[in-house]
This record gives structure tokens, sequence and C-alpha cells, in this order.
């Protein structure tokens, strides 16, 4: 039996590399690690799983800030919400059968000039693929952030979050997170940047503080 699992366990690492290999799998190494861990230890069904780019993938301590909640993280560093829907979700979305899904992505779309009608339209894809994959589940839309590296863009981050959020209205099992604005300065109605790191990209601790309060009564 020991054997077996050990025999099953190589076949599913390789046949996943071989298959990341000939798709151009974008971060396929960080899947793969993702992969690695579930066949160690595969995560029970339910909970909340969040998802998205580099601002889940860096939040280190989000498990322990909802340590009494069953979560569940899988960042991708530098992903788009159209890798999302083309790429990962059958790999570290749909197989762990989340009650929540929170979604954090969008942001380094719009940084590579798609528009928010492109944005949304990803947005509108995914939320039918979880409908039609997992249709208990609810799906929340943590607002793209306004970074002030890329403060060029906050035109059409605003555009992004109006159109999903008036779509996330009309619809059943949706619930729109604004995790934008909670991260303002009150005098200046801008993003503070003292929450940020150096990058001005990326956030704090303090930023997080935020983030968490917003999230807070809706992880459960």
């Amino acid at each position: 039996m020991k054997l077996k699992f050990i025999f099953f366990f190589l076949l599913l690492l390789t046949a996943g590399k071989t298959l990341f290999a000939q798709q151009d799998f974008p971060f396929a190494d960080e899947i793969r690690k993702f992969k690695t861990a579930d066949s160690l230890s595969f995560p029970k069904p339910g909970g909340n799983l969040f998802i998205g780019s580099s601002s889940i993938r860096l939040w280190d301590d989000l498990e322990q800030r909802f340590a009494d909640k069953r979560v569940l993280k899988r960042g991708v560093g530098g992903s788009t919400l159209d890798q999302w829907v083309k790429y990962y979700t059958d790999y570290i979305l749909f197989p762990y059968k989340p009650d929540r899904i929170f979604v954090y992505a969008g942001e380094n779309d719009i940084n590579f000039d798609r528009t928010p009608q492109q944005v949304y339209q990803d947005f509108v894809t995914l939320y039918n693929m979880i409908q039609q994959k997992l249709p208990g589940a609810k799906t929340y839309w943590l607002s793209i952030k306004k970074s002030p590296s890329r403060a060029k863009h906050y035109a059409d981050v605003d555009s992004t979050n109006a159109l999903i959020k008036t779509f996330v209205n009309h619809h059943k099992g949706l619930t729109y997170v604004d995790v934008n604005t909670p991260l303002y300065d009150p005098k200046t109605s801008l993003p503070d940047s003292s929450l940020f790191k150096a990058d001005y990209l990326h956030l704090k601790k303090e930023g997080y503080d935020r983030w968490q309060k917003a999230l807070k009564k809706y992880v459960k």
C-alpha cells in the first residue's frame, strides 16, 4: 500500500510537470508547490478560500488573523484575473470545494493595459464557472485597490470596480467587499502611502489590518 502511494505521488508530479510545460503554464512552479502540498495533506472541503495575485500571496499571516476559522490561501504572485480563468481554477480552486471564495485579482491586468471591460468580462466568466462547478459556494469580490505606484491607472480601477459592483448587486451568491477605500487617507481621499511597502504596491501589516477589518464579517 505504501509503495502504491509513492508511485501515485510520483506519477502525479510527473503528469503535472508535463502538463504545465505543454501549456506554457504561467507561474507553473507556484502551482506545482501547491499541488505537492495537497498530495501530502489535502485540505478538507468547505471553509474559506482566498485566491488571487500577490496581495493574497504576500499576506503572510492571513490564516493566523482568522485562526478560529478554516482558511486556505492560494495566491499566485503576479497573476492576472485572465490567468485565473484560463489556467488555475481546475488546480487550486475547484478541487477544494470551498463554501466561500474570496477573489483579489485584476490589478495586474489593468497594469498590463487590459481594459475595465475586459477585466469585468473575466470576472463574469469566473463567476459563471464557479456557479457551474460549485453552485452552493459564495463568491466575494475584493475590490481592486489603488496602489500609489500605479496612480496612472486610478481611473481604470474605479471603472472596473464600478462595473463589477453593478454585476454583483444583480446576481446571487456574490458579495462586493470594499478593500480599496479603507486604505485611503481621510485628509486627502487618496491611498495612504504609509500603509504600503517601499514598492508602493504591496501592503504592510497596517494595510492588512484594514483589510482584516473589512473582511471580518464575511469569513465564517
